[in-house]
């Protein structure tokens, strides 16, 4: 007696449908009720969720991040990030609960994103203009500067004045 199924045994419609990607409405549903339920990726920095790590004083955030931004932290916070801060914390003050709050501008590209300015509207100077920047959790960490770029990217390949023999000729009216 030869196993079922290699003997060329025909399976069921719904298997066939399936085998096709053809689903039946309760298939359907099933996926739906799938998604509804499907939880979101929780934030967490270094292990520590976005709630707790609102919570930490300076001392603690210390013991997460790096070392170039431990050995900052541990030299003080000067006067000007603390005004920047001061400000930040207005701006959201002053706002609505859903609202996003008034951005402000800031030439301080070295200053280090720390957790209490999380959802707030920064203008970080490039050199030109403000570039607006809105603080998320996974910038914690980070320079506000990295979000504003200060420099035109090179585009490669395409010629200008100058570059050839043949513009030479190019009249400069």
């Amino acid at each position: 007696p030869r196993p079922t199924h290699l003997s060329g045994a025909r399976k069921g419609p719904s298997a066939q449908h399936r085998q096709r990607g053809i689903f039946t409405m309760a298939d359907a549903n099933k996926i739906a009720e799938l998604r509804k339920k499907r939880q979101f990726k929780k934030f967490a920095f270094r292990g520590v969720d976005l709630d707790r790590l609102m919570d930490l004083t300076n001392e603690e955030l210390m013991g997460l991040v790096h070392s170039r931004v431990r050995r900052r932290f541990s030299r003080g916070i000067r006067r000007k990030p603390k005004a920047l801060l001061k400000k930040l914390k207005l701006a959201k003050e002053r706002c609505g609960p859903l609202d996003k709050p008034a951005p402000v501008k800031t030439h301080l590209r070295n200053m280090i994103v720390v957790p209490d300015m999380i959802g707030s509207l920064v203008g970080v100077y490039n050199g030109k203009v403000f570039n607006l920047v809105e603080v998320k959790p996974e910038m914690v960490g980070h320079y506000l500067g990295e979000f504003s770029i200060s420099y035109m990217p090179v585009r490669h390949g395409r010629p200008g004045i100058g570059s050839t023999n043949s513009s030479r000729f190019i009249p400069l009216k």
